[in-house]
Parts: structure tokens; C-alpha cells; sequence
């Protein structure tokens, strides 16, 4: 698939066994950037999912997410790391590998039944979706869907997303690689 061709990996980073994938090479390169746009839109342009908002986890997210609302005429709301919005926020802490740590997002952001697509690049464990979906309901909205460039379903997020109820799509999958 020429998106996956377009990711980079490196091996070891940010520790010994761990495949990374740099989606930095997939969206330096136009082409690469077009196809996960147009690839997006074309999902979410039908209207069989409905959503009022698409949402974007720090910080990759945002580049998705902004030239995806754009694409499709919506708004787009970032979810940030703990410490960079200005304005009344609600946070939601998470589990890291080593410790915790929290994301916000701006109160007024999301109102009671807004339908949120929440976008990222990576769905590896599902920590930080989770988290970022935890504050939307806390604040009144619904998930209609989750969408990443790259699932590692290997890794578990997936199962643990499907299990919460969340409906997942990927553009593409890197499995036991």
C-alpha cells in the first residue's frame, strides 16, 4: 500500500524492541500527505458516520485533523498536553509505561451531544484515545468514531478501543513487525 510504504522505521527507539513508526516521512512527502487526506475524506465525506466536530490528539493529530475538518467542512477542536490551554479546561490523567500523565481540553470545546471524530496518528495501547475519550464524555459528547493513519493491533490498543465500545479505523496496520 503506497501510505504504509511511506512510514518510516526505526528499530530500537525509545527502547531496545520497539519497532517505531515515524509517520514524519509519510507526511513530508506530498503524495503520502495527499493520500491520507483524500483517503480520510473520502471515509468521512459519505455521511454514513455522522460527527459535528473532528477533535485531534497532540500533537500529530493536529496535522491530520486540521487539513481533515478542513477537507470536510468542520470544525476542528485540540485535545493538548497538560499546561497549554488557556482558557477553563477539563483534564483526564492516563497510564504511561512509567508513570501518568494528563491531557486537557478547553470546557467549552465540546457541548453536551456534539458527535466527535477523534483522530491521531497511531493507535499502539489505546491510552491516550482512551484518555481523550474519556474527556469528551465528560464534557457531553460522543465518540462516533476513532481514526489513526497507523494501528498496531499487536500492541492492544485496538481490542481494548473495541471493547470499550469505540468504533476504530485505520488507514493502515503494521502487524508483529
Amino acid at each position: 500500500m503506497p501510505i504504509k510504504s511511506r512510514i518510516r522505521t526505526i528499530k530500537d527507539y525509545p527502547k531496545k524492541g520497539i519497532m517505531f513508526r515515524d509517520i514524519t516521512t509519510l507526511i513530508k512527502d506530498p503524495v503520502g500527505f495527499r493520500l491520507v487526506i483524500d483517503n480520510f475524506t473520502q471515509r468521512y465525506i459519505t455521511g454514513k458516520i455522522k460527527f459535528d466536530v473532528i477533535v485531534g490528539i497532540e500533537s500529530r493529530g493536529f496535522i491530520i485533523g486540521g487539513a481533515l475538518a478542513y477537507s470536510l467542512g468542520k470544525g476542528f477542536v485540540p485535545i493538548r498536553k497538560k499546561g497549554k490551554l488557556p482558557a477553563e479546561k477539563v483534564a483526564q490523567e492516563y497510564e504511561l509505561e512509567y508513570g501518568t500523565d494528563s491531557i486537557e481540553v478547553h470546557k467549552d470545546a465540546i457541548t453536551k451531544g456534539t458527535k466527535v471524530l477523534l483522530v491521531d496518528d497511531l493507535l499502539a495501547t489505546g491510552g491516550t484515545a482512551t484518555a481523550a475519550a474519556a474527556l469528551i464524555e465528560k464534557l457531553g459528547g460522543k465518540i462516533a468514531e476513532m481514526a489513526f493513519i497507523v494501528n498496531l493491533p499487536d500492541v492492544g490498543g485496538e481490542k481494548k478501543l473495541r471493547e470499550k465500545g469505540y468504533k476504530i479505523f485505520a488507514l493502515t496496520e503494521f502487524e508483529g513487525e
